[in-house]
This record gives structure tokens, sequence and C-alpha cells, in this order.
């Protein structure tokens, strides 16, 4: 029997256009009793979509990143209505906010769920302008949780955050079988990407076209690149420190190519509690949208009637040393994740452009987070916990940029 509630819940998607976006909006689709969409934000690359999503949800309100883009969206619009054999006027045209600071505004409209589906460090702002009005945050933007620290878990109210990437909410699943003091560690699960089993010297040569062919999930460019170095899993090893307040030496990565345990957390009587399904981000995100409720047919369910191995195997940290690296910068706390942050995604943009070699990827971030921790207490020097803003926050995620393009452009792939 459900619990959830009988008017439908109203919901702010940004980054409507992405992965998480589209599937979020697909989940909604056939459940308009349980969720209205209020609100879409999306950074402007793909007009004509946007349009049809706008059509097809009809949200109050629409964001896009690009600010020459108000003109194209009215246009996509009114190409699309004609296309479906509107009247002039059988629809409304919602408002429209345009530029860098859209997505941030929309994020603080009147809602009961946003979910953050956004990529990189552009969903930071967003992010805490959701927690300052107190609404619900389905949280798939991870860097920004990373780069925030405690900047984001700190203006959260408890259970304000709920987690949309599959290993946190299976986490999240998990941890409701027992009390946080009965938590002994959190076992986060890696595929191991398209290139689990090759040792450091056989991934001197990989090509962007094999870094994006991943086994298990369809996802977008530079999460699917961090996915194969495994920086993505350093990414997920910080948000579960941040989100579930379990110490940085309690959570272990182990490796499980079938993508169908998503994440395990153990008791401190020996018990290990999984969360078990097909790789299908719609459970999740469904999740994320109902939280604490569940959807019914979000996902299908494991087959049971044939047979099934369950492999799981240790990381191996000298061919794929991000998860370590990110471990050390949750130590470091601080400023430190933002710079890992940064300096990953413009060398995922070196690699894809042909400008560096693909081990120059995780080489340039440790590079980067090494010169910005021994410049503490100068200009593009660590700054510790205390003494973080979000001023401060983005100055080193900006000078982390920098310091990786002139690393890249000095590099040769």
């Amino acid at each position: 029997m459900n619990s959830h509630q009988s008017s439908p819940r109203r919901v702010v998607i940004l980054g409507s256009t992405g992965s998480i976006g589209t599937q979020a909006l697909d989940v909604i689709d056939s459940r308009r009793d349980r969720f209205q969409v209020v609100g879409l934000a999306a950074g402007g690359s793909d007009v004509a979509l946007f349009a049809r999503q706008v059509l097809d949800f009809q949200p109050q309100v629409v964001a896009l990143a690009k600010a020459t883009a108000g003109q194209d969206l009215q246009l996509a619009l009114y190409a699309e209505a004609k296309q479906r054999g509107w009247n002039e006027g059988s629809f409304q045209l919602p408002r429209i906010l345009l530029g860098p600071d859209a997505a941030t505004e929309l994020a603080r409209m009147d809602c009961d769920v946003v979910l953050n589906g956004i990529t990189g460090s552009a969903g930071l702002l967003p992010t805490l302008a959701a927690l300052e009005t107190g609404t619900t945050l389905a949280l798939a933007n991870k860097e920004s949780l990373v780069i925030g620290g405690r900047l984001v878990t700190e203006a959260a109210a408890p259970g304000q955050i709920v987690a949309v990437d599959s290993e946190h909410s299976a986490f999240a699943q998990c941890l409701r079988s027992g009390r946080a003091d009965e938590v002994r560690r959190l076992v986060l699960t890696a595929s191991g990407g398209p290139f689990r089993g090759r040792s450091r010297e056989e991934l001197a040569d990989v090509t962007v076209e094999q870094a994006l062919a991943h086994p298990s999930w369809d996802m977008g460019r530079v999460v699917t690149i961090n996915s194969s170095t495994l920086v993505n899993k350093g990414l997920e090893l910080l948000e579960a420190w941040l989100l579930y307040g379990v110490d940085l030496d309690d959570i272990t990565v182990v490796v499980h190519p079938g993508s169908i345990v998503h994440s395990m957390v153990e008791f401190h009587d020996g018990a290990t509690i999984a969360q078990v399904s097909p790789p299908d981000m719609r459970l999740p995100i469904a999740l994320g949208l109902a939280w604490p409720d569940r959807v019914e047919d979000a996902s299908r369910p494991n087959d049971w009637t044939s047979p099934v191995q369950w492999i799981f195997e240790p990381l191996d940290d000298e061919a794929f040393p991000a998860v370590e690296l990110a471990r050390r910068c949750g130590r470091a706390a601080g400023s430190a994740p933002a710079v890992f942050n940064a300096a990953n995604e413009v060398c995922v943009d070196a690699f894809c452009d042909g400008r560096i070699g693909y081990l120059d990827i995780v080489d340039t971030v440790a590079a980067v987070v090494d010169e910005h921790l021994g410049l503490a207490g100068r200009e593009g020097g660590h700054i510790t916990d205390e003494q973080m803003s979000v001023e401060k926050v983005l100055a080193a995620d900006a000078w982390a940029r920098s310091r990786a393009e002139e690393l890249a452009f000095g590099t040769k792939g």
C-alpha cells in the first residue's frame, strides 16, 4: 500500500536535457498523479529537446544558462507546437529565465523537490539555493557536495539531501537496517569500468572511444570518462563521507563488475546489508523524487530464474590511483576536494581534445592537488574548513582549472 501524499509532488529539474534529467522525466511521465513538473533548467545546447520537454510537461518557469538562447527557445516552442498540430494560443509560454544564474534562481522556486542533475561544479550555487529554501534536494550533482563540503552539509537540515547516485541511494536504503552507531563501514562498489584488470602500463595508449565505452551504464561524457579512471569513485567516496558521517578510512571501495550490488553497509555485529537491482538509474531517481516512499515499478527487478555470479575484487590502486588521491583530499578537507574536481574536469576535456594522454588525466590532477596543498597560506593555496566560503571555494576552483590548463598544454598526449 502506498503512503504517498494525495496531491502531486511539485518537482523542479535542473539539467533536464542531460542523462539524469531525461530519465527523471521518463519516471514522471507515466506517474503524473504523483509528480508535477513546475520548473525545468538546462544549459541551452539542445534547445529543440528542451522545447519538447517544455511542451510535454508545461512547467510554469524554465531556465537556460545560455543567455542568448531565449529567442531560440521561443522559436523552437512554436515550431514544436506547430508540428504537433496545436493551434496558436493552445499552450502558454512559461516564464523564461536566462543566464548563468538562471538555474540558481529556479532552484529557489516554491516546490517540493529540486532534482539537481547538473554536471560539474556549476551545480554548487543551485544546490545551496535549494537548501536555503528548505526544499528537499534530490542530489545527482555530487560535485556540488564534494566541492562545497561543509558549506553544503551545514546548510542542509537533517534528511534534506536525498542522494540520487545509485551507490548513495543504496547506502540510504541499507542504513535503514540499523542505527548509525551500529555501522562499522560502508562498502562502495565500483564496476571497474572498461579497463578493469589492466595494469598501469596497459592503460598508456587508451583512446577516447575506448574510455567512453562503459560496460554497464549509459552516462554523459564527463561521468563516463570519470568512471573509467575511477575519479568518479573518488568523488563518490567523498560524497558518502559527507552525507553519512562515516570516517574516510571506514569506506572501502570494492570492484563489482556486474553492477548489480549497488553498495553495502557492514554493521558491527558482522552483518552486511546490500541493495541489489539491475543497473537502471530510474530506481534511485524515483526514490530521490519520492523519498522516503518507493515508486512502484520504477525499474525491473532482478531475474532470479537464471544462474548468476556476483564477483567482488579488490581495487588496484596502482593502476587506478584516483580513489586514494580523493581520500587524501578528503583528509585535507577545505578546498582540496574542489581542486581535485576542477582539475579533473579540465583534464577530461584535454584528453577528449587529444591534448593529453589517458594516464595524464589523474597524474595531472595529482600534480595540481600537490601544488595546492603546498601553497597553503599563499595565493592558490589550500584553505581549511574553518576558512571556507563560497567565494573562496569558487576561487580555488578557478585556480585549479587555470593550473590544470597550463599543465595540460605543457603535456604531450
